[in-house]
């Protein structure tokens, strides 16, 4: 095992320094820090679980590392970050399975499948995602701004107000705290609640909720440009926007738990 987790340590140097590289630098998936430290935070809380479970080594476990080799190969050659990344995980879980077993895979397949949410997602599906939401925040917030009394025009993504122009760019679609707040959305989901279906309902409604957090900020936005000061729709006004809807989405998040506790009160046994 010690041979094993040194060849990966060197198989995997490079792939792991540009992902942490990019959890630095890059602010849409800054959140993959936190990522690895929940799934051994879970580990080590159902420790006593994992204890009681009679190892079983499989074979099969070999089959499921060299899958992961396979994968880390074709992601070198075909300058496929994501697979190159993914395969790491394949790696564990044939390691798992090889030195403890299917048991001890099955116990821990939440944690695991967790960690793939540290990895960024490619570049292809992030820009299929992306667009998508930015033309939906545009046109909520083209729905709603003339109702408050702003007369615009939106063509695409940019809301042409009286003032100035407004688009609705790629770091202000909405994907940043969308894939944030998912990630937060689970975690809280298996702190604060015992019921599987209710964890569901909490990740399911993060994902609407973020697409209305972040309407909101357009729409405060163009308020903003209409009745007080175009100049503060830019700079550091503008990027604080970020934080504060954020937190207005967490808000929203344990607003929604607090409704389904109150309109479906847990009766003392998980679901």
């Amino acid at each position: 095992m010690a041979i094993l987790v040194a060849l990966s340590l060197w198989l995997y140097w490079s792939t792991l320094k540009h992902l942490v590289g990019q959890w630095w630098s890059d602010p849409n998936f800054s959140h993959g820090f936190f990522v690895p430290l929940f799934s051994a935070f879970v580990i080590w809380q159902e420790r006593d679980r994992f204890i009681h479970l009679a190892p079983r080594p499989s074979w099969s476990g070999l089959a499921v590392i060299v899958s992961g080799l396979i994968t880390l190969i074709v992601g070198q050659m075909g300058a496929e970050l994501f697979l190159a990344r993914s395969s790491l995980l394949l790696l564990l879980a044939g390691a798992v399975i090889l030195f403890l077993g299917w048991n001890l895979f099955r116990a821990a397949l939440f944690p695991w499948a967790f960690l793939f949410l540290m990895i960024p997602i490619p570049t292809i599906v992030f820009n299929q995602i992306t667009f998508p939401l930015q033309l939906l925040a545009s046109k909520v917030a083209a729905t709603i701004l003339p109702l408050l009394g702003v007369p615009i025009l939106r063509e695409g993504n940019v809301i042409n107000l009286p003032s100035m122009a407004l688009e609705v760019a790629e770091a202000c679609s909405g994907i940043r705290s969308l894939m944030s707040l998912v990630t937060l959305a689970i975690m809280y989901g298996y702190l604060m609640e015992k019921r599987l279906w209710v964890r569901w309902v909490l990740v399911l409604a993060s994902v609407p909720i973020a697409v209305i957090a972040n309407s909101i900020r357009i729409i405060g936005t163009g308020l903003l440009v209409q009745y007080w000061d175009a100049d503060k729709a830019e700079g550091y006004f503008h990027a604080s926007w970020g934080w504060i809807i954020f937190i207005v989405s967490l808000i929203m998040l344990y607003g929604l738990h607090a409704l389904v506790r109150l309109l479906v009160p847990e009766r003392g046994r998980d679901s």
